[in-house]
């Protein structure tokens, strides 16, 4: 198996900073992309930022400029820095990585259990 445990979020004013991080275990042969989504109460998860295995990136225009992805391909995390936190940022941030495990040669995704992210004054 391939679990993925998130870690990082917590309660933070307008404005602040929070750092979320990820690492991944287990049967893992290669992982290619890794990335953030989130789910806010009575919404649908949605896309948050994806970094390929080459460190390409891709964000979601609601985070573009506030929040920066990056990987350590020899630890298997990916972070996420969040800066000028809003309150429409509160929700559950999940880790998602697209790996290939030392079973088969198949991509498969994989998912954390999230951790909250709370925006409040």
């Amino acid at each position: 198996q391939v679990q993925l445990v998130e870690s990082g979020g917590g309660s933070v004013q307008p404005g602040g900073s929070l750092r979320l991080s990820c690492v991944a275990s287990g049967i893992i042969r290669s992982i290619n992309a890794m990335g953030w989504f989130r789910q806010a109460p009575g919404k649908e998860r949605e896309f948050v930022a994806v970094i390929a295995s080459g460190s390409g990136t891709h964000y979601a225009d609601s985070v573009k400029g506030r929040f920066t992805i990056s990987r350590d391909n020899a630890e298997n995390k990916v972070y996420l820095q969040m800066n000028s936190l809003k309150p429409e940022d509160t929700a559950v941030y999940l880790c998602n990585a697209r790996v290939i495990n030392t079973i088969s040669d198949i991509e498969l995704p994989y998912w954390g259990q999230g951790t909250q992210v709370t925006v409040s004054s």
